[in-house]
Protein backbone atom coordinates (compact mmCIF):
# COMPACT_ATOMS: atom_id res chain seq x y z
CA UNK A 1 0.00 0.00 0.00
CA UNK A 2 1.45 3.34 -1.05
CA UNK A 3 2.28 5.77 1.73
CA UNK A 4 0.15 8.92 1.79
CA UNK A 5 1.75 12.32 1.16
CA UNK A 6 0.93 15.03 3.65
CA UNK A 7 1.57 18.47 2.18
CA UNK A 8 3.04 21.23 4.28
CA UNK A 9 2.18 24.76 3.15
CA UNK A 10 3.95 26.69 5.90
CA UNK A 11 7.28 26.92 4.08
CA UNK A 12 5.65 27.89 0.78
CA UNK A 13 3.44 30.56 2.37
CA UNK A 14 6.32 32.22 4.24
CA UNK A 15 8.78 32.04 1.36
CA UNK A 16 6.23 33.35 -1.16
CA UNK A 17 5.45 36.23 1.18
CA UNK A 18 9.14 37.18 1.45
CA UNK A 19 9.60 37.02 -2.33
CA UNK A 20 6.46 39.09 -2.91
CA UNK A 21 7.50 41.77 -0.43
CA UNK A 22 10.96 42.00 -1.92
CA UNK A 23 9.84 42.13 -5.55
CA UNK A 24 7.07 44.62 -4.72
CA UNK A 25 9.56 46.90 -3.01
CA UNK A 26 11.97 46.71 -5.96
CA UNK A 27 9.14 47.27 -8.46
CA UNK A 28 7.77 50.24 -6.47
CA UNK A 29 11.17 51.92 -6.37
CA UNK A 30 11.72 51.26 -10.08
CA UNK A 31 8.32 52.67 -11.09
CA UNK A 32 8.68 55.66 -8.76
CA UNK A 33 11.97 56.82 -10.29
CA UNK A 34 11.58 55.81 -13.94
CA UNK A 35 7.87 55.66 -14.55
CA UNK A 36 4.64 56.57 -12.84
CA UNK A 37 3.76 54.61 -9.69
CA UNK A 38 0.14 53.51 -9.74
CA UNK A 39 -1.49 51.59 -6.92
CA UNK A 40 -3.65 49.62 -9.31
CA UNK A 41 -0.55 48.14 -10.90
CA UNK A 42 0.75 47.13 -7.50
CA UNK A 43 -2.58 45.55 -6.52
CA UNK A 44 -2.38 43.38 -9.63
CA UNK A 45 1.36 42.71 -9.30
CA UNK A 46 1.38 41.62 -5.63
CA UNK A 47 -1.13 38.71 -5.84
CA UNK A 48 0.31 37.61 -9.19
CA UNK A 49 3.83 37.33 -7.78
CA UNK A 50 2.59 35.70 -4.61
CA UNK A 51 0.55 33.05 -6.44
CA UNK A 52 3.35 32.33 -8.90
CA UNK A 53 5.92 32.01 -6.10
CA UNK A 54 3.67 29.79 -4.06
CA UNK A 55 2.96 27.45 -6.99
CA UNK A 56 6.64 27.14 -7.91
CA UNK A 57 7.76 26.49 -4.36
CA UNK A 58 4.90 24.21 -3.36
CA UNK A 59 4.82 21.97 -6.41
CA UNK A 60 8.46 22.13 -7.56
CA UNK A 61 10.73 22.64 -4.60
CA UNK A 62 8.54 20.53 -2.33
CA UNK A 63 8.59 17.63 -4.80
CA UNK A 64 12.36 17.87 -4.77
CA UNK A 65 12.38 17.67 -0.98
CA UNK A 66 9.70 15.00 -0.97
CA UNK A 67 11.82 12.57 -2.97
CA UNK A 68 14.60 12.79 -0.41
CA UNK A 69 12.30 12.68 2.60
CA UNK A 70 10.50 9.66 1.16
CA UNK A 71 13.81 7.81 1.05
CA UNK A 72 14.14 8.39 4.81
CA UNK A 73 10.68 6.91 5.35
CA UNK A 74 11.43 3.97 3.07
CA UNK A 75 14.65 3.25 4.95
CA UNK A 76 12.81 3.39 8.27
CA UNK A 77 10.21 0.89 7.06
CA UNK A 78 13.00 -1.66 6.90
CA UNK A 79 13.12 -1.45 10.70
CA UNK A 80 10.42 -3.47 12.41
CA UNK A 81 7.59 -1.50 14.03
CA UNK A 82 8.74 1.81 12.55
CA UNK A 83 6.04 4.23 13.65
CA UNK A 84 6.98 6.78 10.98
CA UNK A 85 5.87 4.49 8.16
CA UNK A 86 2.35 4.23 9.59
CA UNK A 87 1.54 7.90 9.07
CA UNK A 88 1.53 10.16 6.01
CA UNK A 89 4.87 11.45 4.72
CA UNK A 90 5.37 15.10 5.63
CA UNK A 91 7.82 17.60 4.17
CA UNK A 92 7.50 19.86 7.19
CA UNK A 93 11.10 19.78 8.42
CA UNK A 94 10.24 20.63 12.02
CA UNK A 95 7.59 17.90 12.21
CA UNK A 96 9.88 15.44 10.47
CA UNK A 97 12.72 16.23 12.88
CA UNK A 98 10.43 15.77 15.87
CA UNK A 99 9.20 12.41 14.54
CA UNK A 100 12.72 11.13 13.87
CA UNK A 101 13.92 12.32 17.29
CA UNK A 102 11.01 10.52 18.93
CA UNK A 103 11.68 7.41 16.86
CA UNK A 104 15.36 7.48 17.86
CA UNK A 105 14.52 7.90 21.57
CA UNK A 106 12.02 5.04 21.47
CA UNK A 107 14.54 2.78 19.74
CA UNK A 108 17.22 3.70 22.25
CA UNK A 109 14.92 2.83 25.15
CA UNK A 110 13.94 -0.42 23.41
CA UNK A 111 17.60 -1.38 22.90
CA UNK A 112 18.49 -0.57 26.51
CA UNK A 113 15.51 -2.62 27.73
CA UNK A 114 16.57 -5.57 25.58
CA UNK A 115 20.12 -5.32 26.97
CA UNK A 116 18.81 -5.36 30.54
CA UNK A 117 16.54 -8.32 29.78
CA UNK A 118 19.41 -10.19 28.15
CA UNK A 119 21.56 -9.58 31.23
CA UNK A 120 18.78 -10.82 33.52
CA UNK A 121 18.22 -13.85 31.27
CA UNK A 122 21.88 -14.82 31.45
CA UNK A 123 21.94 -14.38 35.22
CA UNK A 124 18.73 -16.37 35.59
CA UNK A 125 20.02 -19.27 33.49
CA UNK A 126 23.27 -19.23 35.45
CA UNK A 127 21.40 -19.25 38.74
CA UNK A 128 19.07 -22.06 37.65
CA UNK A 129 22.07 -24.09 36.53
CA UNK A 130 23.82 -23.50 39.84
CA UNK A 131 20.75 -24.30 41.94
CA UNK A 132 20.08 -27.55 40.07
CA UNK A 133 23.61 -28.84 39.71
CA UNK A 134 24.52 -28.40 43.39
CA UNK A 135 22.00 -30.96 44.74
CA UNK A 136 22.43 -33.13 41.62
CA UNK A 137 26.19 -33.41 42.12
CA UNK A 138 25.63 -34.04 45.83
CA UNK A 139 23.24 -36.92 45.15
CA UNK A 140 25.47 -38.26 42.40
CA UNK A 141 28.53 -38.17 44.67
CA UNK A 142 26.85 -40.11 47.49
CA UNK A 143 25.29 -42.67 45.11
CA UNK A 144 28.62 -43.31 43.35
CA UNK A 145 30.36 -43.67 46.70
CA UNK A 146 27.79 -46.24 47.77
CA UNK A 147 28.16 -48.13 44.49
CA UNK A 148 31.93 -48.16 44.94
CA UNK A 149 31.53 -50.23 48.08
CA UNK A 150 30.36 -47.91 50.83
CA UNK A 151 26.98 -49.65 50.87
CA UNK A 152 28.57 -52.57 52.70
CA UNK A 153 29.05 -50.32 55.73
CA UNK A 154 25.60 -50.10 57.32
CA UNK A 155 26.20 -46.83 59.21
CA UNK A 156 27.83 -45.13 56.23
CA UNK A 157 25.11 -46.38 53.91
CA UNK A 158 22.34 -44.90 56.07
CA UNK A 159 24.22 -41.61 56.44
CA UNK A 160 24.83 -41.22 52.69
CA UNK A 161 21.29 -42.20 51.77
CA UNK A 162 19.91 -39.56 54.15
CA UNK A 163 22.12 -36.90 52.58
CA UNK A 164 21.16 -38.00 49.07
CA UNK A 165 17.51 -37.83 50.13
CA UNK A 166 18.00 -34.22 51.27
CA UNK A 167 19.52 -33.36 47.89
CA UNK A 168 16.54 -34.89 46.07
CA UNK A 169 14.19 -33.04 48.41
CA UNK A 170 15.90 -29.75 47.53
CA UNK A 171 15.52 -30.51 43.82
CA UNK A 172 11.84 -31.12 44.46
CA UNK A 173 11.51 -27.72 46.17
CA UNK A 174 13.11 -25.95 43.21
CA UNK A 175 10.99 -27.69 40.56
CA UNK A 176 7.78 -27.25 42.56
CA UNK A 177 8.40 -23.56 43.16
CA UNK A 178 9.40 -22.90 39.55
CA UNK A 179 6.20 -24.62 38.43
CA UNK A 180 4.15 -22.46 40.80
CA UNK A 181 5.75 -19.22 39.58
CA UNK A 182 5.14 -20.19 35.95
CA UNK A 183 1.48 -20.93 36.67
CA UNK A 184 1.08 -17.64 38.54
CA UNK A 185 2.65 -15.71 35.66
CA UNK A 186 0.41 -17.21 32.98
CA UNK A 187 -2.67 -17.18 35.22
CA UNK A 188 -3.14 -20.96 35.31
CA UNK A 189 -3.02 -21.15 39.12
CA UNK A 190 -6.52 -20.32 40.32
CA UNK A 191 -7.01 -18.60 43.66
CA UNK A 192 -9.57 -19.80 46.18
CA UNK A 193 -10.81 -16.46 47.51
CA UNK A 194 -12.46 -16.59 50.93
CA UNK A 195 -12.93 -14.51 54.08
CA UNK A 196 -10.68 -15.29 57.04
CA UNK A 197 -9.06 -13.75 60.11
CA UNK A 198 -5.54 -12.60 59.23
CA UNK A 199 -4.60 -12.40 62.95
CA UNK A 200 -5.42 -16.06 63.45
CA UNK A 201 -3.46 -16.97 60.31
CA UNK A 202 -0.36 -15.13 61.57
CA UNK A 203 -0.67 -16.97 64.92
CA UNK A 204 -0.79 -20.29 63.03
CA UNK A 205 2.37 -19.40 61.13
CA UNK A 206 4.07 -18.40 64.41
CA UNK A 207 3.23 -21.82 65.86
CA UNK A 208 4.44 -23.57 62.73
CA UNK A 209 7.81 -21.78 62.84
CA UNK A 210 8.24 -21.72 66.61
CA UNK A 211 10.89 -24.46 66.64
CA UNK A 212 12.86 -22.82 63.83
CA UNK A 213 12.81 -19.49 65.64
CA UNK A 214 13.89 -21.04 68.95
CA UNK A 215 17.09 -22.39 67.36
CA UNK A 216 18.29 -18.81 66.89
CA UNK A 217 16.41 -17.59 69.97
CA UNK A 218 14.40 -15.17 67.83
CA UNK A 219 11.09 -13.95 69.26
CA UNK A 220 8.02 -14.06 67.01
CA UNK A 221 5.55 -11.42 68.11
CA UNK A 222 2.81 -8.96 67.18
CA UNK A 223 3.41 -5.23 67.49
CA UNK A 224 0.37 -5.04 69.78
CA UNK A 225 -2.35 -7.23 71.21
CA UNK A 226 -5.13 -7.89 68.69
CA UNK A 227 -8.32 -8.61 70.62
CA UNK A 228 -10.61 -8.41 67.60
CA UNK A 229 -10.62 -10.28 64.35
CA UNK A 230 -9.27 -8.58 61.24
CA UNK A 231 -11.17 -10.16 58.37
CA UNK A 232 -9.63 -10.09 54.92
CA UNK A 233 -10.65 -11.48 51.54
CA UNK A 234 -7.97 -13.57 49.82
CA UNK A 235 -6.69 -17.10 49.20
CA UNK A 236 -5.96 -18.27 52.74
CA UNK A 237 -3.51 -21.00 51.77
CA UNK A 238 -1.49 -18.69 49.50
CA UNK A 239 -1.39 -15.86 52.04
CA UNK A 240 -0.18 -18.36 54.64
CA UNK A 241 2.59 -19.25 52.20
CA UNK A 242 3.44 -15.55 51.83
CA UNK A 243 3.63 -15.05 55.60
CA UNK A 244 5.66 -18.24 56.07
CA UNK A 245 8.17 -17.25 53.39
CA UNK A 246 8.61 -13.74 54.77
CA UNK A 247 8.98 -14.91 58.37
CA UNK A 248 11.37 -17.74 57.40
CA UNK A 249 13.42 -15.17 55.51
CA UNK A 250 13.56 -12.95 58.61
CA UNK A 251 14.67 -15.94 60.71
CA UNK A 252 17.30 -16.92 58.16
CA UNK A 253 18.97 -13.51 58.19
CA UNK A 254 17.94 -12.44 61.69
CA UNK A 255 20.26 -11.88 64.62
CA UNK A 256 20.62 -14.23 67.57
CA UNK A 257 18.14 -13.20 70.28
CA UNK A 258 16.48 -10.91 67.75
CA UNK A 259 12.82 -10.17 67.05
CA UNK A 260 10.48 -10.71 64.12
CA UNK A 261 7.41 -8.53 64.50
CA UNK A 262 4.15 -8.62 62.54
CA UNK A 263 1.75 -5.68 62.46
CA UNK A 264 -1.65 -5.33 60.79
CA UNK A 265 -2.79 -1.78 60.08
CA UNK A 266 -5.68 -0.12 58.27
CA UNK A 267 -4.38 1.47 55.11
CA UNK A 268 -7.57 2.87 53.59
CA UNK A 269 -11.24 2.06 54.12
CA UNK A 270 -11.16 -1.34 52.41
CA UNK A 271 -7.44 -2.20 52.67
CA UNK A 272 -5.09 -3.44 55.36
CA UNK A 273 -1.33 -3.60 55.23
CA UNK A 274 0.55 -6.47 56.86
CA UNK A 275 4.13 -5.71 57.89
CA UNK A 276 6.84 -8.24 58.76
CA UNK A 277 9.73 -6.44 60.47
CA UNK A 278 13.01 -7.81 61.79
CA UNK A 279 16.17 -6.41 63.34
CA UNK A 280 18.51 -8.62 61.33
CA UNK A 281 21.45 -7.78 59.12
CA UNK A 282 19.40 -5.73 56.63
CA UNK A 283 19.88 -5.32 52.89
CA UNK A 284 21.95 -2.77 51.00
CA UNK A 285 19.93 -0.35 48.86
CA UNK A 286 21.55 -1.47 45.60
CA UNK A 287 19.97 -4.91 46.02
CA UNK A 288 16.40 -3.76 46.71
CA UNK A 289 15.20 -3.25 43.08
CA UNK A 290 16.09 -6.86 42.18
CA UNK A 291 15.24 -8.55 45.47
CA UNK A 292 12.13 -10.31 44.11
CA UNK A 293 13.85 -11.78 41.05
CA UNK A 294 14.12 -15.56 40.78
CA UNK A 295 17.30 -16.85 42.41
CA UNK A 296 18.68 -13.33 42.88
CA UNK A 297 21.20 -13.40 45.69
CA UNK A 298 22.21 -10.59 47.99
CA UNK A 299 25.09 -12.81 49.08
CA UNK A 300 27.10 -13.50 45.91
CA UNK A 301 29.29 -16.09 47.58
CA UNK A 302 27.00 -18.82 46.27
CA UNK A 303 26.74 -20.67 49.54
CA UNK A 304 23.41 -21.64 51.03
CA UNK A 305 23.55 -22.54 54.67
CA UNK A 306 19.78 -22.72 54.79
CA UNK A 307 17.53 -24.96 52.74
CA UNK A 308 14.79 -23.90 50.35
CA UNK A 309 14.61 -23.28 46.65
CA UNK A 310 15.86 -19.68 46.51
CA UNK A 311 12.52 -18.67 45.02
CA UNK A 312 10.70 -17.63 48.20
CA UNK A 313 10.54 -13.87 47.62
CA UNK A 314 9.73 -14.30 43.94
CA UNK A 315 6.77 -16.54 44.88
CA UNK A 316 5.64 -14.02 47.48
CA UNK A 317 5.60 -11.24 44.87
CA UNK A 318 3.69 -13.33 42.34
CA UNK A 319 1.07 -14.43 44.88
CA UNK A 320 0.44 -10.88 46.06
CA UNK A 321 0.24 -9.57 42.49
CA UNK A 322 -2.16 -12.41 41.60
CA UNK A 323 -4.46 -10.87 44.25
CA UNK A 324 -4.06 -7.46 42.51
CA UNK A 325 -2.30 -6.19 45.62
CA UNK A 326 1.08 -4.55 46.26
CA UNK A 327 4.19 -5.66 48.12
CA UNK A 328 6.85 -3.31 49.47
CA UNK A 329 10.29 -3.63 51.04
CA UNK A 330 12.28 -1.21 53.16
CA UNK A 331 15.65 -2.06 54.58
CA UNK A 332 18.69 -0.45 56.15
CA UNK A 333 21.92 -2.37 56.14
CA UNK A 334 22.95 -3.32 59.66
CA UNK A 335 19.59 -2.29 61.15
CA UNK A 336 16.92 -4.61 59.72
CA UNK A 337 14.25 -5.06 57.05
CA UNK A 338 10.51 -4.62 56.67
CA UNK A 339 8.40 -6.42 54.08
CA UNK A 340 4.78 -5.34 53.77
CA UNK A 341 1.83 -6.22 51.55
CA UNK A 342 -1.76 -5.08 51.17
CA UNK A 343 -4.95 -7.15 51.35
CA UNK A 344 -8.63 -6.43 50.81
CA UNK A 345 -10.39 -5.89 54.11
CA UNK A 346 -13.87 -7.17 54.85
CA UNK A 347 -16.04 -4.47 56.41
Amino acid sequence: MQTKFKRSYRFSIKTSLYITLYTTLVMSVFLYYFYELKWLHLLIFVPSVYVFSFVVIQFSVERFIYKRVKKIYDDLTLLESASLSKGPITTDMRTLTQEIDKFARDKKIEIETLKVREKYRKEFLGNVSHELKTPLFTVQGYVLTLLDGAMNDEKLREKYLERASKGIERLGYIIKDLDMITKLEVGDLSLNIEEFDIVELVENVFEMLEMKASKKRITLTFDTEYNKQVLVKADKERIQQVLANLIVNSLKYGREKGTTEVSIENLIKNKVIVRVTDNGEGIEKRHLPRLFERFYRVDKSGSRKEGGSGLGLSIVKHIIEAHDEKIYVESEFGVGSEFSFTLEKVE
